[in-house]
């Protein structure tokens, strides 16, 4: 017994002083950036102490204050290097691109959700990644298409100033589900852009709450990353949880395609009417073949994680800063008069519509975006890139396997590069500002990057600015919007979900800004 008793105190002594090793050794991280104490298997102490995928933000806040603009985090055996700083964006993504272009292979759960890379978001950098973001951004993203989707932008406008009308009336004048409109009617100008349909609004309901599902349970895969064999048994319900929901996806997604299939050929064969066809996402990837895997075309598989990602990319993001600005210019009733006075001027009092043609003349209303996107992104990290071999980068040893992470809310907050980086000012976009001519693609130099930046920048920026700046303006345009009498809108409280939403949502007063809009300006004014 007491043999045993001292090999167990043995044991635990060389454990001790194996571990103390690690952490005295964490200020020389063989050339890695710098970081906190580390110990083997469990990685930084930091994660014994707080809860850091919840305060992960927070977290990396204090580490920057401490360590530099890149630091080294530790999670189990894997090493995440995270950047905050603008100029190390751009000699990364920009001018040293092709080399921090690829993606981490994510973790087994993670890949069922992007059937094992096969989308624009996480395929490796390679031909693949390279044939499916140059089919989106010629054939769906190119200018000549996007203007194609204008009615599309109408019906979507249509079916939100109608949900928030028939709310307004059933609240006294008060919206109280603005999130939940935007929300619905972005995914359905994105539905008519992926399919080429416009479905009623069951099976659009269909599809967003089976896209909706996945997207929830997303952050219960993250346990599946730390030593992925031993947790697909521990945790085999989640697992399965997954399985299933992908299921539930590809059981409604796969009749629309087969449906388009048919559709498509009837048009190729007959040469119908071509006002009744609207080329879509979908029509695109049905003629894709893949050169390096014998010509073939995409799986049924793959049609689902690729139009996925598409109404994903494109429904979320938009609609969280559609909020975000909606919220502000009800904070701001300054600024949203100046936005008011410009569309009056340009677009004139008697129009129905601010039509796409007019936002080119509006540069106040595009500096009321830009600020939106620099003070509230709805992503506050890119996804993670990779290096395809080892760099250096600040002097210190980026290598490969590494996760690499940039930190686009602290680039857009920057003190060094912004004035009062908190407060909302349009202005400084204007005339004058620090961010006059900002470049929000990043080519020249990063002060902000809402989009990401370099090779694996958002494909859909141009897309994403022109539904911003044409939902804002008409909007605007169509109701005054208001706080609600003794409520303060809250601008500053966030909390994450699949991207990083208002804690407190968005309730307004709307009043109508002419008679022909609601019969009377009465909504309760």
């Amino acid at each position: 017994m007491m043999i045993m008793f001292s090999w167990l105190l043995i044991t635990a002594t060389l454990f001790f002083i194996f571990s103390l090793f690690f952490v005295f050794k964490a200020g020389n991280n063989g050339g890695l950036p710098p970081g906190p104490p580390a110990i083997p298997i469990v990685g930084n102490l930091l994660w014994l102490r707080r809860n850091f995928l919840r305060n992960l933000e927070s977290i990396l806040q204090d580490l920057h204050a401490r360590f530099g603009p890149i630091v080294t985090l530790r999670i189990g055996s894997g090493r995440a290097i995270y950047v905050s700083d603008g100029h190390l964006a751009h000699e990364a993504l920009v001018a040293r691109g092709a080399v921090f272009a690829d993606r981490l292979r994510p973790p087994p759960a993670a890949r069922i959700i992007s059937n094992n890379q096969r989308n624009i978001n996480t395929a490796p950098y390679g031909p693949f990644w390279r044939l499916l973001r140059r089919n989106l951004t010629t054939e769906i993203l190119h200018p000549s298409r996007v203007k194609l989707f204008s009615h599309g932008r109408q019906w979507a406008l249509n079916i939100l100033t109608a949900k928030l009308r028939a709310s307004a009336e059933a609240n006294s004048g008060v919206v109280l589900d603005f999130k939940d409109s935007i929300q619905f009617a972005m995914f359905c100008l994105l539905v008519l852009m992926c399919y080429g349909e416009k479905l009623d609004e069951k099976a659009i309901r269909n599809i967003e709450t089976a896209q909706r599902n996945i997207l929830l349970f997303v952050s219960n895969l993250s346990i599946f990353a730390f030593i992925p064999i031993l947790s697909k048994s521990i945790f085999r319900k989640r697992w399965n949880t997954v399985r299933d929901l992908r299921q539930k996806q590809t059981d409604i997604i796969v009749p629309i395609i087969r449906a388009r299939e048919k559709h498509k050929a009837k048009q190729n064969k007959e040469q119908a009417d071509e006002a009744r066809f609207v080329y879509s996402y979908l029509d695109s990837l049905l003629d894709i073949k893949i050169p390096e895997e014998g010509n073939r075309k995409l799986t049924d598989e793959e049609f689902v994680t690729i139009c996925s990602e598409f109404l994903n990319a494109g429904t979320d993001t938009t609609s969280t800063t559609l909020e975000w600005i909606m919220a502000n210019l009800v904070k701001h009733q300054d600024i949203q008069r100046k936005v008011f006075d410009e569309i009056q001027q340009v677009a004139g009092s008697e129009a129905e519509e601010v039509k796409e043609e007019d936002l080119q003349r509006m540069p106040y209303l595009k500096a009321v975006i830009l600020e939106g996107l620099r003070r509230h992104p709805p992503g506050h990290f890119v996804l993670p890139h990779c290096v395809t071999e080892e760099v250096k980068l600040n002097e210190y040893v980026i290598p490969k396997g590494a996760s690499i992470n940039f930190m686009i809310a602290e680039i857009g907050r920057d003190e060094k590069v912004w004035d009062k980086p908190m407060e909302f000012k349009p202005e400084r976009f204007m005339e004058g500002g620090e961010g006059e001519g900002v470049d929000i693609t990043g080519s020249r130099e990063i002060k902000m990057m809402p989009f990401g930046a370099g090779r694996r920048i958002c494909p859909g920026l141009g897309l994403g600015m022109l539904h911003l700046e044409y939902f804002v303006a008409n909007l605007v345009r169509e109701f005054e919007w208001k706080a609600v009498e003794g409520e303060e809108v809250d601008v500053d409280s966030e909390k994450s979900e699949f991207t990083v939403v208002m804690k407190n949502p968005l309730r307004a007063r709307i009043l109508a800004r002419r008679e022909a809009c609601m019969g009377n300006r009465v909504l309760n004014e």
